[in-house]
């Protein structure tokens, strides 16, 4: 990780190498945290962050499901990332918001623990490495099931909930692969361990529903971006056996951008990788995010 100077911590920027919390912050041992993955794209009018209203909008949704009050209004909150973004001069960067139950209770119940923001930003590249958006990765459908819903809400992007991803992403590394397939508690297709799924079949471009996944903006963005191009958009659920014959198949998410998928359990994924269709959706993507689509600039928010 390339350090940045600044982290913002409850509405002080502290040095970088000075930004910490207590061991018994509730968050470090229960999990009782919740977080965004943001990012800010150099474009030909500075800095620009990528649909930061979407990203706070979900960070609130995330508390509300957490029994969380946010100590500050959400238009605060936004105006802290950018202003992180300033103060780190950073021309492209991740940005990492993060609200924790601090210290001063210990037990399950959270609810007295006070609650403590983090806002981080740093320089960040492709998430799953440049030669895998060029040329695409190898996956596994891991052994591990995505949660169910009702046992960790997968609408909240919650920090404990990420031992699930954790325990298939380090199955699929050690048995070299670069990323894992998890499915729901059904059988049937759920998402990537921090990434959404697409297929496409034809001119078709299919995504699962949204009860197991969290709903990814950059999935969002994908859907609105092809089905204004004329592609249909088909929501629905999906098996293995889907994947291992679909034409093409590419992860979308905030760090790993859009990424084909070229090969699952040793099975080629298509002709090609990646597929004409999914270029089609990393030229549309890569544009609107650069500020090169004027069609889109309300998605921006740019750093003045």
């Amino acid at each position: 990780m390339e350090k940045s100077e600044k982290i913002w911590i409850n509405g002080e920027l502290i040095d970088w190498d000075d930004a910490k919390i207590h061991v018994l912050s509730h968050s470090l041992h229960y999990g009782s945290g919740i977080f965004e993955g943001i990012r800010c794209y150099k474009t030909s009018r500075g800095p620009a962050i990528f649909r930061l209203r979407d990203h706070i909008e979900r960070l609130y949704d995330s508390a509300l499901i957490l029994a969380m009050e946010m100590p500050i209004p959400l238009e605060e909150f936004s105006a802290a990332v950018k202003m992180v973004v300033k103060v780190n001069n950073l021309e492209e960067c991740y940005i990492r918001p993060l609200v924790i139950r601090g210290y001063g209770q210990m037990g399950i119940n959270p609810l007295e623990c006070p609650v403590d923001i983090v806002i981080a930003a740093w320089k960040w590249g492709a998430y799953l490495g440049e030669e895998a958006i060029r040329k695409g990765i190898k996956a596994r459908i891991s052994s591990f099931a995505r949660t169910h819903v009702n046992t960790i809400p997968t609408k909240a992007k919650a920090t404990g909930a990420y031992l699930n991803s954790m325990m298939a992403k380090v199955e699929a590394v050690q048995g070299g692969f670069q990323e894992a397939i998890l499915l729901d508690t059904n059988g049937n297709l759920s998402e990537g361990t921090g990434e959404n799924i697409f297929l496409v079949k034809g001119q078709e471009v299919r995504t699962v529903p949204e009860w197991s996944i969290l709903p990814g903006i950059t999935r969002d963005t994908i859907c609105t971006l092809m089905g204004d191009q004329g592609y249909r958009v088909i929501t629905g659920q999906m098996t293995r056996g889907h994947l291992y014959t679909t034409d093409e198949a590419f992860f979308t998410g905030t760090a790993a951008e859009v990424t084909p998928i070229r090969e699952v359990d040793h099975r080629k994924i298509g002709d090609q990788c990646p597929g004409p269709v999914t270029k089609t959706a990393q030229e549309l993507f890569y544009a609107v995010v650069r500020g090169k689509n004027p069609s889109y600039h309300h998605w921006l928010d740019w750093v003045e």
